[in-house]
This record gives C-alpha cells, sequence and structure tokens, in this order.
C-alpha cells in the first residue's frame, strides 16, 4: 500500500545508513536507506549480506507496523558499488571485507582515492605499500574482496531462479563458485541443496540450454527418485524394474535409456546392487547402502566378543539391585537381566506395562556397580526425557550423545564422536529403537568401541522409523542377537483399560470401550464433521470443565492422518479457533501458509542443534524434532519468535518457522517417542493405507491416564483386523543373513 492506501510497487535507490537488524542466515534486515533527495526511508526485507555504507535500489510497496510506523517492504533490490569516497570510506569501513576496519580503510581510500576498489580486486601488491599492511595481510584482504564480488556475482545470478533464502544457502555450500558449479552442471541443485527439488534444478538446466537426454539429466532423476522414495516411504532400495520405471515416467525417457545409465551408475559406484533373500535385485543409492553395510558388520563384530559373566556373579548381582529396590524380578525380567550380562548385543522388547523400564533400571544399577559406564539413549528429545525420568538417571538423544556439530563454512552437520572418537562408555542403552532409520544407527555403532555392550529397548509392533530402514525389525528377524520379549502385564498395570487393550489389539482382538469407571472410552459418531465438532469440545470444554485437564499441556489429539476433515491439519485449524482464537492484543504471523498466532501450541518438525535457548539461566543448544512448545511472542519488526519448549526459552527467525507446524493435533507418526496424559483419537474416514493395527496400537500407547476415541466403531474394528505391515525394501536382513 502505497500513503494513499493504493496498492503500487515504489522504487528507491540510496546508500545504506543504518542496519537496525539483520539475520545471517537468512538475510532478513531493517534498515535505514538515505534516498538523498528523496528523503530516508526505513525499509524491512531479505537482503543478505548486507552492509553500511553500501548503495541499493530497493522495490517494495509500504506497510504500517503497528509499533514502529510506516516501512517499506522489500520484494526485490539490485546492488551498486558505492560511487563516491565518502560511500567507499563507509562501506569499507563497515566490516564488511575481513581485514578492513575502519582505521585500514582510512589508509587505503585516502592513498587510492576511487581507485580503492580496483586495488582491492587485482593489485595486493601495492596494498602492501601502505603503512602497517604486510604483503601476507595484504593478500588476505583482496581475496575476502573478492569474496564479496563473488558473494555479488552469486546473488545476481542465482536471483534470476531463486528466492533470497534460498541463494543464500547455494551462497554457504559453493561460495563464489556457485556460479561455475550450477552453469557446468545445474542438477548439483537438487542433490546438494536442501529445499530444491528435480523439478525446479531442471527448469534451471533447461533455460540454461541443457539437454533433456543428458546423461547429468537422467543420473540426477535416477537418484532423485530413490532419495524421494527413501524419505517418503521408508525404503533403502527399490526392486531395479522399479526404478527404472519410475525414473523413465519422471523423466519421460526411454527404459533402455535409463536402464543404461543405472548400469554406469553401478559400474562408478554411484549406487550399489543388491539380490535380496527374495531374489530380487535391489538397487540403492551409495549412502543407504553403505550404512547398512556398516551396521551388519559392526554389529557382528561386536556380538564376536566374549562378555559371559559369571552366573553366580549374575544371580549375586540381581539379589543385590533387588534389595536395593525392594522388589523382586519376573523370571522373564531376569531372563533379560541375565542375557544383558551375557551379551555384547541385546534386544529387549515388549508393550506397554510389560516392565521393559524396570529391566532397565536393573541394568543400570548392576553395570555401574561393576565399574563400568552406562550411556542411556532415544531417537527424540522426548524419548530421551521420558527414559530419563523413567530410571532417575540421565539420558540424551543419539545425536546429543554424538556430540552433533555444525561446520562454521556451510552449516553442514556432523556427529564429533565417530570412529576416530570413539565413545567412553562401555554400555549404551537406547530405548525406542523402533524409531532408529538406518543412518542414525550407522552413526552410532561408528562410535562404539570395540569390546562395549550395546542394549536396544524397543516395540516391534509399533510403527517403524520415519526415517529410511527398517532397523529393529530387521535385527529381529535375522535371528542372530539374543532377544527376549516381555509379554506379561504386571499387577499394577492390570486395571488400567488402556494397557490391556494395547494388548488385546496388538492380538487382534477388538478394544473393550464399554466401562464408565475406567481410563479408555468411546464417543460414538456417525460423521466426520460431528467427529471433529465433538473432539474441540472435549479440548476446549469438556475434559477442562469437567476433569480439569489443560487443553494446551494435558490433552493431545493423534490422527491416523494429516489430510481430510479429521485429519491433523483440519483439526489443527479448528482447535486453534477455538483454544486460541484471533484478538487484537495477540500478534500474529503468516508463514508457509500458516498462521502462527501467540499462545499456539506447536511442534517441532525438524532437530535443529544450533538452536542456543536458556532455562531457569543455564543455556544449552538444540531443539529437536518432535519437541512440543508454545509460541510466548511475535515480534513482527525484527522478523522473530519467542518459543517456550518446556522452560526452555528460544528465538525463532520467522525463516526458521518452516521447522513448526501447530501441535493441537499432530499425526501418529510424529507422536512416536511421546507419552501425554490424555490422548484423542478420531475414528473416521481415513485412506485405506492407513487403517492399521499397529498405527491404532501406537497411538492408545501414546497416552499415560486416558484414551478417547471419536467416531465409528467399524472404522476401529477395520484398523485391528487389518494386520498388514507395509513392506518396506531394506538390504539389512539380507547382508545379515549372508553370514
Amino acid at each position: 500500500m502505497d500513503r494513499n492506501g493504493e496498492e503500487t510497487v515504489c522504487e528507491f535507490r540510496g546508500t545504506v545508513e543504518e542496519i537496525i537488524f539483520n539475520n545471517s542466515e537468512n538475510g532478513y534486515s531493517v534498515f535505514v536507506l538515505d534516498c538523498g533527495d528523496s528523503g530516508i526511508i526505513t525499509a524491512v526485507g531479505k537482503i543478505p549480506f548486507i552492509s553500511e555504507g553500501e548503495n541499493l535500489a530497493v522495490y517494495g510497496s509500504w506497510t504500517v507496523h503497528p509499533v514502529y510506523g510506516e516501512q517499506l517492504s522489500v520484494t526485490s533490490f539490485e546492488r551498486f558499488l558505492p560511487a563516491d569516497t565518502d560511500s567507499m570510506l563507509r562501506y569499507l569501513s563497515s566490516g564488511v571485507v575481513k581485514g578492513i576496519g575502519p582505521k585500514i580503510a582510512g589508509k587505503i581510500v585516502e592513498k587510492y582515492g576511487m581507485d580503492s576498489f580496483e586495488i582491492l580486486e587485482n593489485h595486493p601488491d601495492w596494498l602492501a605499500e601502505i603503512p602497517g599492511i604486510s604483503k601476507r595481510k595484504a593478500a588476505e584482504i583482496c581475496e575476502n574482496f573478492k569474496n564479496q564480488s563473488g558473494m555479488r556475482s552469486v546473488m545476481i545470478f542465482c536471483g534470476e531462479y531463486f528466492g533470497t533464502g534460498t541463494t543464500v544457502k547455494i551462497y554457504r555450500k559453493w561460495g563464489q563458485e556457485a556460479v561455475d558449479i550450477i552453469r557446468s552442471d545445474p542438477y548439483r541443485l537438487c542433490e546438494e541443496i536442501d529445499g530444491i527439488g528435480f523439478e525446479k534444478a531442471d527448469a534451471v538446466a533447461e533455460s540454461m540450454g541443457f539437454s533433456r537426454d543428458s546423461s547429468s539429466r537422467i543420473r540426477s532423476g535416477i537418484k532423485y527418485v530413490l532419495n524421494r522414495i527413501a524419505r517418503n516411504q521408508g525404503h533403502t532400495s527399490v526392486p531395479e524394474e522399479g526404478i527404472v520405471k519410475m525414473a523413465s515416467e519422471l523423466l519421460e525417457a526411454g527404459t533402455d535409456t535409463v536402464s543404461a545409465s543405472v548400469d554406469e551408475m553401478l559400474k562408478s559406484g554411484e549406487l550399489y546392487r543388491l539380490r535380496d533373500n527374495d531374489g530380487r535385485e535391489l538397487i540403492f543409492l551409495k549412502e543407504y547402502y553403505q550404512a547398512e553395510r556398516f551396521i551388519s558388520d559392526k554389529l557382528m563384530m561386536l556380538s564376536s566378543a566374549v562378555l559371559k559373566t559369571d552366573p553366580g556373579d549374575a544371580e549375586m548381582m540381581i539379589e543385590k539391585i533387588e534389595l536395593r529396590e525392594g522388589i523382586r524380578y519376573a523370571s522373564e525380567q531376569r531372563r533379560a537381566i541375565l542375557c544383558a550380562l551375557n551379551e555384547s548385543v541385546f534386544i529387549l522388547t515388549g508393550g506397554p506395562g510389560t516392565g521393559k523400564t524396570t529391566v532397565v533400571k536393573a541394568l543400570i544399577g548392576i553395570f555401574e556397580d561393576m565399574g563400568q559406564r552406562v550411556a542411556l539413549a532415544a531417537p527424540t528429545g522426548r524419548a530421551a526425557q521420558r527414559l530419563s525420568e523413567a530410571t532417575s538417571s540421565e539420558a540424551r538423544t543419539i545425536h546429543r550423545l554424538l556430540e552433533m556439530m555444525r561446520t562454521e563454512d556451510d552449516g553442514e552437520n556432523y556427529f564429533a564422536r565417530n570412529e576416530n572418537n570413539l565413545l567412553e562408555e562401555d554400555v549404551i542403552i537406547v530405548d525406542e529403537a523402533s524409531m532408529i532409520d538406518v543412518i542414525l544407527m550407522c552413526a552410532l555403532l561408528k562410535a562404539v568401541k570395540r569390546g562395549a555392550r550395546i542394549i536396544l529397548i524397543g516395540d516391534a509392533d509399533q510403527l517403524p522409523s520415519v526415517g529410511p530402514g527398517n532397523v529393529l525389525r530387521d535385527l529381529l528377524a535375522s535371528g542372530l542377537f539374543k532377544t527376549v520379549h516381555l509379554d506379561e502385564i504386571f499387577r499394577q498395570e492390570t486395571s488400567s483399560l488402556i494397557v490391556y487393550n494395547a494388548h488385546e489389539i496388538n492380538t487382534g482382538n477388538y478394544p473393550e470401550t464399554g466401562r464408565k469407571d475406567a481410563d479408555f472410552f468411546f464417543i460414538k459418531r456417525s460423521d466426520d464433521e460431528s467427529i471433529a465438532k465433538t473432539i474441540v469440545d472435549l479440548c476446549a470444554v469438556r475434559l477442562p470443565n469437567k476433569l480439569g485437564y489443560d487443553c494446551i499441556s494435558d490433552i493431545q489429539v493423534i490422527s491416523p492422518s494429516r489430510k481430510g476433515t479429521v485429519g491433523a491439519e483440519s483439526l489443527n485449524l479448528m482447535l486453534q479457533d477455538a483454544l486460541n482464537p484471533r484478538a487484537d492484543q495477540k500478534p500474529e504471523k503468516m508463514l508457509f501458509g500458516t498462521t502462527f498466532r501467540c499462545g499456539d501450541k506447536i511442534m517441532q518438525t525438524k532437530n535443529d542443534y544450533a538452536v542456543h535457548w536458556e532455562k531457569d539461566g543455564v543455556g544449552g543448544e538444540g531443539i529437536f524434532n518432535g519437541d512440543l512448545g508454545a509460541i510466548e511472542d511475535i515480534d513482527l519488526l525484527s522478523g522473530k519468535m519467542e518459543l517456550n519448549f518446556d522452560g526452555r526459552r528460544v528465538f525463532f527467525d520467522f525463516v526458521q518457522c518452516d521447522e513448526l507446524s501447530h501441535a493441537y493435533a499432530v499425526t501418529v507418526h510424529k507422536s512416536q517417542g511421546s507419552e501425554y496424559p490424555v490422548v484423542i483419537i478420531p475414528a473416521g474416514s481415513f485412506a485405506p493405507q492407513l487403517r492399521t493395527r499397529n498405527l491404532l496400537y501406537t497411538a492408545i500407547t501414546r497416552a499415560k491416564k486416558m484414551v478417547i476415541i471419536v467416531g465409528r466403531q467399524e472404522v476401529i474394528r477395520e484398523m485391528v483386523d487389518n494386520d498388514r505391515q507395509v513392506k518396506r525394501y531394506t538390504g539389512l536382513l539380507t547382508m545379515l543373513s549372508d553370514r
């Protein structure tokens, strides 16, 4: 809007007078622009690597901030190098060129005047003539200035194809070489830059004149299909005829052409082939093949170590723990403890209420009494928190255990603990093992020292990992590792219909829903609209008013689906309106198609290890996939949100909010590894592939105090009857079977 309230695009040219705010990660900036005769304006927008003294042409429209007044919202911009000595001096004094501060900037401009940029670009030996600048420092300064020039070239070139945020990612990844890399092979964009798909890279390539049957296009398309299938469906591999067919359709190329490229990629080591136990020829991306091969090799190596404990000593240690804890272990629990003491690789499985945590607590005590160092870990932050609370011992995410770090140059994640920097612990106990994908399992095993024990705890009847692979089930199916399955429900749990019904569902029986005094209820509704309205009423009125449950912290709606009337997305909109309605005093912001409002319940959907948080005066790093929180403030000027994750306060830039989603309702997959006091599950219209027993079982076992299912009985029965397990093509079981 312009000053008259009419929609228009304005253009201003000037010098950056002051930078009020700048986010170095995404380029979001608030700055003052001196436009000469046109006056001084405040502008906001994504302008990466902005510097005071820089000359800009900005294009945008006028907006009015409720606190800060009139601003130009910048939609596009152009850079111009300073055109006079005063502007040059200010530009160089701003620190934009590493190695040049105000003093050196003054000396350079005083000596070379309007030729200063030419000297910095091409003549480091002339720069060294200035007192205080050595030849080495002059060379470094000139190199840094060239990098700045290269950055401008990259921003201009990529600006034709991508938004500012993506362009920043490209520059951080490849630096000033980005333009040459894209021109030589634009398909590297979708292979190496997060957020760029094959279709976009293909469009860039087409605009640059690349042939549609070029080898780089065919190879990139094949890798893209394999990656997409791994991320969306969890397969680490695809039968050869399947990948040829799917890639042919994507590329609109003949199957012979694609098949020939697959063969070439197999020869070059970009792809791997494995004949599985059913005789299928599976095709893998290098990353997943090597991960599964390493898991197989390392587990077999670890399991070959002899760590037998004298039977008499083992019994004595168990009795000591029993006395200390005031408990008597059941026979299967005792057998599990003995197996863990005698095996280097041990797997403990079982459903809710069967005493897995009791066994873990016993093992911690026994191993510590033996003088061994024990590490407790889980795949997600909430699962680690649950494990810590249940055992009264410190538990970390696997990523934290492996000391996830980020490189300074391109922000890539890596693990500091690896085959060259092994974990010191003698025993690694990992809970919620069904959630571990092949990449994470491979990283963990790389850091486990020879002679250490690894103990995996999990429930194989829950959903498999979101990421690629089927690690726990493949290990169990191999029969190569000692396993104990706990199935006895202990006395303190027998009164719980949640526990009882979970086991009934798991064995193919329909849940009991008729008891009025229980913790498991069914509310009959015949259509999706009434199901959704009932769920909103339960969250907003009935449960808070009658039972005192907090609608934000205590109640979690878990839906089998994201889509549809009773899917998580639709329910989130309804629940937001009911639980946190729009109000003048509540700031809100539309981001990535979602309206985020102060007071919203949100969930982190990706692991972010660089985020700094503070809690009770203590700081730390990392917010993880599945962490629940709330929005406490939204600052529209600075482009930041203040979030609270269980007391950990963090600030997110608006661009980071693509890692957030509303969490009034979540999918079953997103609920894995978490527990909630009250769980509400819609039983409505879902896609057939979502009506499965293990999905219902997983949802129910997320509840601690109460389960309420709202919907149609026939949907519940259909899910219980459907014990179909979605097939995942993996290589781990075959690799283990070949031993």
